[in-house]
């Protein structure tokens, strides 16, 4: 049994959260007052000032800075959020014909992944008409990623670019141990202060692209560890829908524990 904790993001409360596995800890982001039972980035060492802008990185950056410390090294750590849960395989297809539920297809301990793995992250999106920078650009404006990029050093630039113009591009959390971690982290958070620096002096954090260090922590994130991780596995992930996730549902129900509920999964995008 692998020794594993996953950190679940969210922002607000959610009665199903209370019925996740108890290998899965809720860790409250932003600015709602969370009840004693989650995790608060607000408590210990933080970036909570800048959730807005940075997202799931002020997540990462609390578990690097308050919870890392209490780990073994080779202890498995993981990132979800409160829609976004990890599946226990990795399918190619939507499981139609299935009579399981989404539950008993979670993310296990026990899975062999972890002993053939430095590292796991959701199988990739695949863009069949452009590239990771194409597709940035196309949402977020022209050279904004190229410019941070130059905030990088030597190969590790070179690197970034050369994925960036690739078409291959992972979702935000990972499982990985803590040793791997800190060393993702303390690459991480100098490059991504630079990058908002950078982004607020051009006056481009506005609206949707206030969360600009946000999107730019995703590409890096799944640049990393595709490009500096030798043993890297891949699981699928299921999106929870609004049903899922209604507090009326969940004060009767676990959802995810009915039958046939696999059926609607694994969540896979196509572009």
């Amino acid at each position: 049994m692998t020794d594993l904790r996953i950190y679940c993001f969210t922002l607000n409360e959610y009665l199903i959260l209370n019925k996740f596995p108890s290998y899965i800890q809720i860790l409250g982001l932003g600015k709602t007052n969370f009840k004693k039972n989650y995790l608060d980035e607000k408590k210990g060492l933080n970036l909570n000032s800048l959730n807005h802008y940075y997202g799931e990185a002020t997540g990462f950056y609390w578990i690097w800075k308050n919870e890392l410390k209490k780990m073994n090294k080779k202890s498995w750590l993981g990132t979800c959020n409160y829609r976004k849960l990890w599946l226990n395989k990795c399918f190619n297809n939507k499981q139609k014909f299935s009579v399981s539920s989404l539950y008993s297809n979670l993310l296990q301990p026990n899975n062999n992944i972890f002993n053939n793995s430095e590292a796991v992250q959701v199988q990739p999106i695949i863009f069949k008409k452009e590239t990771v920078l194409q597709q940035f650009e196309k949402v977020h404006g022209k050279n904004i990623i190229t410019e941070c990029a130059e905030f990088l050093d030597g190969k590790l630039k070179t690197d970034f670019l050369k994925f960036i113009n690739s078409n291959s591009l992972s979702i935000t959390f990972f499982l990985t141990t803590a040793d791997i971690f800190d060393e993702y982290c303390n690459i991480l958070f100098p490059w991504l202060e630079k990058c908002y620096k950078y982004c607020n002096e051009i006056n481009v954090l506005n609206g949707y692209n206030a969360r600009i260090p946000a999107f730019l922590m995703e590409r890096f994130n799944s640049f990393w560890f595709s490009t500096y991780i030798k043993k890297l596995n891949y699981l699928s992930y299921a999106r929870l829908g609004n049903s899922m996730l209604s507090d009326n549902v969940n004060k009767f129900v676990n959802p995810m524990k009915l039958p046939f509920t696999l059926r609607m999964y694994p969540t896979l995008h196509k572009y």
